[in-house]
């Protein structure tokens, strides 16, 4: 990799770790205190899979806390950038279309991991938990980061305010991260919301991810990560083409 690149990259790191509190200690704590609410409720009353509900939920809520971290790093990143006016010096540089996206998707990888290494360490002492396939988790945990890290760049790119920024989050990521199991199996919906379920590529990654642990999953992890695979494919040539034509970056 390039130098620009390194410096791109350890500048993106550097932006969140300065502020770690807020970006990786706060988002430990919210996943926490869901923890707290749902395994008091839902524990002695929810089995899923065989397994007791709060360990089943902890995986879920790791997962979720890579995907929103990983999104959050590289949205906030540019649209900050965009409104401050500093991105001109960025786009100056001869930084390539390619490092330029990978620079940030990593950035954000590397938020996302470790937000959900701190939310696993906090939380796996509340109920018992194995790893039967700890690659699996490994490889969902880095494609879930990769994808709504690429997915925070490309709402980044759109955003000109930050509040089209928290209405792309509240409208697409919250949904789709809610409504992807991670409070429950989707064999419990109804057949209708079941099939919805099953376009929500969201819901792959929380599913292929918590198979890493239990070995059981509502769907194939091989499934799962072909499509997620497939659409960080996608995401990535979309994003490279808004990078390449200067889509609201470049006058």
């Amino acid at each position: 990799m390039s130098g620009e690149f390194s410096t791109l990259f350890y500048k993106e790191t550097l932006r969140f770790w300065k502020v770690g509190f807020q970006t990786v200690a706060a988002p430990v704590l919210t996943a926490v205190l869901y923890l707290l609410i749902f395994s008091h409720v839902l524990d002695n009353h929810v089995r899923i899979h065989d397994v007791q509900y709060t360990a089943f939920l902890i995986p879920g809520l790791v997962m979720m806390s890579v995907l929103q971290n990983a999104f959050a790093n590289s949205s906030s990143s540019l649209i900050q950038s965009k409104v401050t006016g500093n991105i001109v010096f960025v786009l100056l540089a001869p930084v390539s279309y390619q490092n330029f996206f990978l620079a940030y998707v990593l950035a954000a990888v590397l938020r996302g991991i470790l937000v959900g290494f701190f939310v696993l360490v906090v939380t796996m002492w509340f109920a018992p938990l194995s790893f039967v396939a700890p690659w699996w988790i490994l490889v969902f945990a880095l494609l879930g980061g990769a994808v709504l890290g690429s997915l925070g760049v490309v709402a980044g790119i759109w955003a000109d305010k930050f509040d089209q920024l928290a209405a792309f989050q509240n409208f697409l990521i919250m949904p789709l991260t809610f409504l992807s199991g991670v409070f429950y199996s989707i064999h419990s919906l109804p057949s209708f919301w079941q099939g919805l379920s099953h376009w929500n590529p969201i819901f792959y990654m929380i599913d292929g991810f918590r198979y890493g642990f239990f070995g059981v999953s509502d769907v194939s992890p091989w499934q799962s990560l072909a499509v997620g695979g497939g659409a960080l494919l996608v995401l990535s040539a979309f994003t490279l083409t808004m990078l390449e034509r200067g889509y609201k970056l470049r006058a």
